[in-house]
């Protein structure tokens, strides 16, 4: 079970959905929800950037940083209140949001970030590939929710991707709380033939048996296919009207992701319902 559930709060346009999912979540799993929100600069850095003549933030800029973030963490408590969760706590940390998420994430079991980062420009903290950051340096797994999804993430089928990889493993074991309550796990064996030496002789089998003995429904979904990991889980994520996609985050190199694109960012960058990536 998630017992702590932290959101990234900044008033961005994208963090009606977010918040929505998580206090949902919180709610179904009587966890701990913590709205997270962030200054966007350090006391160091302000000490710095006050001690030099070029300094671009001035006492009166950080006060109002300061406030802002404070006043969209207490709407976060009215909303996730409102929502039906119980006594929502607000952290206010005085650094970067990416540094913020990072330092809460080692006491929770879950973070909900958005989708591709808010830009709305007249935030005062913008923040681009968040998910990617937090999922690759933190230690919990990140469900990252599309901008524009209104509904309850498992409302019934989960797409599960399976590689037989070590971070496919983490972000399905990562999962089990919300596979646990989805009508059915599509279990996806993609070109298995590709990594025999990973699936055995039925792939995707074990991993099946392993998850029915954990409570969840399973039909592996053997697929063949040219088209690429991330287009091929997101077709069958829309076939079958699934409220929730899981993948491990980042399996090859960062750099050959970083230079072919890879599956994680297709996933991420495609994904039309919540996403839960771990490394």
């Amino acid at each position: 079970m998630y017992k702590t559930i932290v959101v990234h709060i900044d008033g961005g346009a994208r963090q009606e959905s977010r918040l929505r999912a998580a206090a949902l979540l919180a709610v179904k799993h009587a966890a701990h929800l913590v709205g997270s929100g962030a200054t966007g600069i350090s006391w160091m850095d302000y000490s710095l950037l006050t001690g030099s003549m070029a300094a671009p933030v001035i006492g009166d800029d950080f006060q109002g940083l300061r406030e802002a973030a404070a006043e969209h963490l207490e709407a976060f408590r009215r909303t996730a209140a409102h929502l039906g969760v119980e006594a929502p706590e607000t952290r206010l940390i005085e650094d970067d949001p990416r540094y913020a998420l990072l330092l809460q994430s080692r006491y929770a079991d879950l973070v909900v970030l958005s989708q591709d980062g808010d830009k709305d420009p007249n935030l005062p903290v913008r923040v681009r590939g968040l998910p990617e950051h937090v999922a690759l340096r933190g230690a919990r797994p990140v469900l990252v929710v599309p901008g524009d999804y209104q509904g309850e993430p498992i409302p019934g089928a989960a797409v599960v991707g399976w590689d037989g990889g070590m971070q496919a493993l983490r972000a399905i074991t990562a999962a089990l709380p919300l596979l646990q309550h989805a009508a059915t796990v599509k279990l996806v064996v993609i070109n298995p033939d590709a990594l025999s030496e990973l699936h055995g002789e039925q792939p995707g089998a074990d991993m099946a048996l392993w998850l029915a003995r954990h409570g969840a429904s399973v039909d592996v979904v053997v697929e063949r296919t040219r088209a690429t990991t991330g287009d091929t889980l997101c077709r069958l994520a829309r076939d079958c009207g699934a409220g929730l996609m899981v993948a491990g985050a980042f399996g090859h190199s960062r750099y050959r992701e970083w230079m072919l694109g890879g599956t994680t960012r297709e996933l991420l960058e495609r994904a039309r319902v919540p996403l839960l990536i771990a490394h």
